[in-house]
């Protein structure tokens, strides 16, 4: 594996495990997409630094186990936005 890419997996696995983050908000941190920081954390992370993997593994398991509350306050707040400029 390329060195710049081991680097960029801890960096965005360290900001993940850091910052509670989601993987949608850790790509869009570092401009790439969500398909590469899902490839970097659940496999590569994986071969690099197993105790890093374990923790960002825990916060990705959070994050889909209330995905869908956030969802659902999502599709919320744009109905209430929707409402409010109605008026």
């Amino acid at each position: 594996m390329n060195h710049l890419v081991e680097i960029r997996v801890v960096k965005v696995a360290n900001y993940i495990a850091k910052n509670k983050s989601t993987v949608r908000n850790a790509a869009k941190n570092f401009g790439i997409s969500k398909s590469t920081v899902h490839k970097d954390v659940s496999e590569r992370l994986r071969k690099i630094n197993q105790n890093l993997y374990i923790e960002v593994k825990k916060v990705m398991n959070k994050n889909k186990e209330i995905r869908h509350i956030r969802g659902g306050q999502a599709t919320k707040f744009k109905y209430l936005k929707l409402h409010a400029n109605s008026f």
